[in-house]
């Protein structure tokens, strides 16, 4: 039997990596949403940027999520990873993954899934500009 997955991460994420974990033969869509390093920044030139979290309490956030998640869309399968640490220009940030039998629900699950980790996980980012750099609540 397959387990989610919710894991913070200092390794890098592969944007194939929570796939095969949230297919079943019951599903016809595979959703996938990966949150990457742009260039810029409240029109700023970025460097590159730091995550941080309150790992245990953001994994337990994570969890919730999925449940959450899993229960309005009926769900089988969903898995989040979220990285921390240093991560430049064109690096995954978190990659949200979501099976369904239908796409309409998978991109829905999808969208809810990473509004509700902006709002409710505890992960912090480090803005590095050209110019300077800020903490950020609410990676």
């Amino acid at each position: 039997m397959k387990e989610d997955i919710f894991l913070i991460t200092e390794e890098p994420i592969r944007p194939d990596a929570l796939f095969d974990l949230v297919r079943s033969d019951q599903d016809g869509a595979v959703v996938t949403f990966a949150g990457v390093v742009r260039d810029n920044s409240l029109g700023r030139e970025t460097r590159h940027i730091v995550y941080d979290a309150y790992r245990k309490m953001a994994e337990k956030k994570l969890r919730e999520i999925g449940s959450r998640i899993k229960e309005n869309w009926g769900l089988e399968h969903i898995a989040i990873l979220h990285r921390v640490g240093r991560l430049e220009i064109g690096e995954i940030s978190v990659l949200i993954a979501v099976g369904a039998p239908h796409r309409k629900e998978a991109f829905e699950a999808c969208h809810d899934a990473i509004e509700r980790l902006k709002q409710t996980v505890p992960i912090w980012k480090k803005e590095t500009w050209t110019d300077g750099e800020t903490w950020i609540e609410g990676a």
